[in-house]
């Protein structure tokens, strides 16, 4: 049985101004998302900073998390590391934690060839019991799951049950798909391409514009589920113009930058992240009040 199918956030860690964690905010963007019908919560993800979280952050936000949403909808803990050894414990304590399910990014700046991955992907997964979904995001970590790999690990490995493809690349997606029959949890990681992804055999996506957009952004998958492709692709296409304009500077710039702008009050980013430019913040602006979150 899946995680979860249809729109899970990659929701964001929000700041005080001093860089430390907001916890009453966080609170706050888990119940609009659960209000707004997201399906999962990603926490300590990209989008959330993971990576320039200390590891106590990083487990003290799992476990808000996973208290604060107490099971109405599944809660994924981003426990990726270039590390096995770190990988091992965050997702060991988010096991203990409560979480649902784990998000396993690719080793990042190390480089490590496929038999160096389903090396560092079986260790983590054979030290805890949580389902895991993988994450391959070359264009981030430098490191691409191969699609003879991802098929290895997940007919080998039993708690490997899913992937958040991310590369971009769907023929890759496709030879993924026919290696393993269908039989894998397969989500979307670009908001561009639910659809295309959907229309593979994928159930979901995991989302950065889910963050200003839940309701819209689970409707698309919600609709490709229920069989209504027609409606499905054309909520994917209202939306592409909105979507490229939050990657228009690195990933979660521009989506703090939203949610500052709906008036979230998310804070500031971690360095070295950086304020957004302005002729992209304008950009961002338009697109936000042209797709009426804003």
């Amino acid at each position: 049985m899946a995680i979860f199918k249809g729109a899970g956030v990659a929701i964001v860690t929000p700041m005080y101004e001093d860089g430390t964690v907001n916890y009453d905010k966080l609170g706050e963007l888990l119940e609009e998302q659960i209000a707004g019908k997201t399906d999962a919560i990603i926490i300590c993800g990209t989008t959330g900073e993971s990576s320039t979280l200390t590891h106590e952050e990083h487990v003290d936000v799992i476990r808000y998390a996973v208290e604060k949403v107490a099971k109405r909808i599944p809660v994924i803990a981003g426990t990726g590391s270039n590390c096995t050894d770190t990988a091992i414990y965050l997702s060991q304590e988010a096991e203990k934690a409560g979480a649902d399910g784990l998000l396993l990014v690719t080793p990042y700046y190390n480089k490590a060839t496929q038999n160096g991955l389903i090396r560092h992907y079986t260790m983590i997964a054979d030290s805890v019991t949580l389902p895991i979904i993988l994450y391959n995001v070359p264009s981030r970590t430098g490191c691409a799951l191969a699609p003879e790999t991802i098929a290895h690990l997940v007919k080998n490995v039993k708690n490997i049950v899913g992937v958040k493809e991310a590369s971009g690349n769907i023929s890759n997606v496709a030879k993924l798909m026919s290696l393993v029959d269908g039989e894998i949890d397969l989500y979307s990681g670009n908001d561009d391409q639910v659809v295309p992804i959907l229309a593979l055999g994928g159930i979901g996506v995991i989302s950065v514009l889910s963050n200003i957009a839940p309701e819209q952004t689970h409707n698309i998958v919600a609709s490709w589920l229920e069989g209504d492709v027609q409606k499905s692709c054309r909520l994917q296409l209202e939306a592409i113009e909105l979507i490229e304009a939050l990657f228009c500077e690195v990933n979660p710039i521009p989506v703090k930058k939203a949610l500052n702008l709906q008036g979230k009050e998310v804070g500031p980013l971690r360095a070295p992240l950086f304020e957004m430019e302005e002729k992209n913040a304008q950009r961002l602006e338009k697109a936000m009040k042209a797709y009426g979150v804003l």
